[in-house]
């Protein structure tokens, strides 16, 4: 059975590699859009449009370095859209996330639309996906985010770039007095919700409807959602949200006050010998890129800016200002290494207290009870669901918390339990947020896997097992994918995963003490979920922090 489904598997990869490499089935389709008329390919083996690197701001180049997205002049001529525009500035840092883009760039603020949509159809739901890579990397073009699978579910589906790192985040005071909303910071966001009125005015265009976007992506773009649901400027601008680890609430990518904001950017620029921001404006690409990396900064932080952010996420949800909207997300079942807590000390009893007192010397014996050691399986399992539940599981669940207590609108949670099959080439190793990096074969062998690590879903969840082709894929991975892919396609339609032939899954209910959560495996099911008591503890530790 393995050696059928690994056959089969190589064969799907091979046969979608050479279609887009040849692309000998398409002929030439335009749209007039918003600002002028677009080309691109008409599929006629599936019946779905593509049109990628279509342009929805200004290249934020020049003096539009560090500042909000700004609106694009119309074109005269038919714009070619057949080929992914530039992914934003960055290092390869989670290793080779198989971008298919025309390089690296500031002009980078182009979306990509797939569409089933034939000559008299309109009213399509609308999916939006933003790419994980921490606002550090990250590109809308990867395999992973394909839309075409979706597109044949009857899903107009879309994919975005945003700047990243220190082009997309960074804020300093002079930023702030020449923006006409008095901050800075949060350009990346900003270019999300410039997409989000770009879908607005033009997906009837491609057959969808505005009035049915859902947003959606992992990681950084999980959190990302979780900000454009929370954001004045976006929370209007969509019917239904989802997402996969991660939410911008303390500790994971939370925003800081504006003047700690400017206060970093500030001694950043200083300490690179450009103290304002017209000299750092005029650097090219090149030397902002080089100082970045050698500063050794993961990124800048999100903004509280009064602008697009006025608050943090936790206040904004509890005063029920966030989009009112139907909201589908979970995490994955083992996000991180359990060597994030043990920090290379092997897994016994004494290392694994002596690891917790370090972190809580008062509440230690309450997290041992949360997390508990009664055997060596079990004390791995708690020190794995620690340390994912510290990198960001937790945020997760508050954002849950919070839309279910502070809406009236559905929620549904999943947990995302599906063990990877091994990798294609062993001289690889998995990365943290996607892609392989080259296996150190110096290093001491980990431990195997104990459930679903961080960022493997995302193949699953859009339907691309056939497009990415680092594992050995079996019947059960393809499973797996149509089960969770129909779930997020139905989401997307009504705002309800639910659909035949697929297990019941109930959304939680307001103040309801242990909501079920849908378990996404080989079996998927609902069950109770017997954890909620220890991400309330870390409730009261994190709130005790801020």
């Amino acid at each position: 059975m393995m050696n059928l489904s690994f056959n089969l598997s190589v064969f799907l990869v091979f046969f979608a590699f050479l279609a887009m490499s040849q692309n000998k089935d398409a002929f030439p389709v335009q749209v007039k859009i918003e600002h002028g008329v677009i080309e691109g390919n008409y599929d006629t083996r599936n019946g779905v449009q593509t049109y990628f690197g279509i342009p929805f701001a200004k290249p934020p180049v020049g003096e539009l370095r560090w500042k909000a997205p700004q609106p694009l002049d119309n074109w005269q001529d038919v714009k070619i859209t057949k080929a992914f525009g530039p992914r934003p500035m960055q290092a390869l840092v989670f290793g080779d996330m198989k971008s298919r883009s025309a390089g690296v760039s500031e002009d980078c603020l182009y979306l990509n639309v797939w569409t089933p949509a034939k000559r008299n159809t309109k009213d399509l739901p609308v999916l939006v996906y933003f790419y994980g890579g921490g606002f550090v990397a990250g590109d809308a073009s990867e395999y992973r985010y394909d839309g075409e699978s979706m597109a044949k579910k009857g899903i107009v589906t879309v994919t975005v770039n945003y700047r990243l790192n220190i082009f997309g985040f960074l804020a300093h005071p002079d930023l702030s007095a020449e923006a006409p909303y008095q901050a800075s910071g949060n350009y990346g966001l900003l270019d999300q919700q410039a997409a989000l009125v770009w879908v607005q005015n033009n997906i009837a265009a491609f057959g969808g409807d505005p009035k049915k976007v859902t947003i959606a992506g992992e990681s950084a773009g999980s959190i990302s959602v979780s900000y454009q649901m929370a954001s004045p400027l976006s929370k209007n601008l969509i019917a239904g949200a989802i997402g996969e680890s991660g939410a911008g609430i303390h500790p994971t990518l939370a925003p800081i006050p504006l003047a700690e904001a400017e206060a970093i950017g500030t001694k950043f620029c200083k300490d690179a010998g450009y103290p304002s921001i017209a000299e750092m404006r005029k650097l090219s690409t090149r030397e902002v890129y080089e100082i970045y990396n050698e500063s050794k900064r993961f990124g800048f932080p999100c903004v509280v800016d009064g602008y697009f952010l006025p608050k943090t996420l936790p206040e904004i949800f509890e005063a029920k200002q966030q989009a009112q909207v139907p909201l589908l997300l979970g995490w994955n079942s083992a996000e991180i290494s359990g060597g994030a807590v043990m920090q290379g000390l092997p897994y016994t009893e004494e290392n694994y207290i002596k690891k917790v007192k370090e972190m809580y010397p008062n509440d230690y014996a309450e997290v041992l009870k949360h997390y508990p050691h009664s055997s060596p399986k079990e004390l791995e399992w708690s020190a794995t669901n620690l340390a994912s539940d510290r990198f960001i599981a937790y945020s997760t669940w508050k954002w849950f918390d919070l839309h279910r207590n502070h809406s009236n609108q559905p929620v549904y949670r999943y947990l995302y339990s599906k063990l990877r099959p091994p990798l294609a080439d062993q001289t690889l190793a998995s990365g943290l947020a996607g892609g392989t990096v080259k296996k150190d074969d110096n290093a001491p062998k980990g431990p195997e896997p104990l459930g679903a690590p961080h960022a493997c879903e995302i193949e699953y969840c859009m339907g691309n097992l056939y497009l990415v082709n680092d594992y050995v894929w079996t019947a059960e991975d393809f499973k797996v994918s149509e089960t969770m892919q129909n779930y997020f396609a139905n989401f997307v339609k009504t705002g309800n995963p639910n659909g035949q032939d697929l297990p019941a899954w109930l959304p939680a209910k307001s103040g309801e003490k242990a909501p079920n959560v849908m378990v996404l495996n080989v079996e998927s099911k609902s069950i109770p979920f017997d954890s909620d008591a220890r991400y309330q503890f870390l409730d009261k530790s994190y709130m005790r922090q801020k």
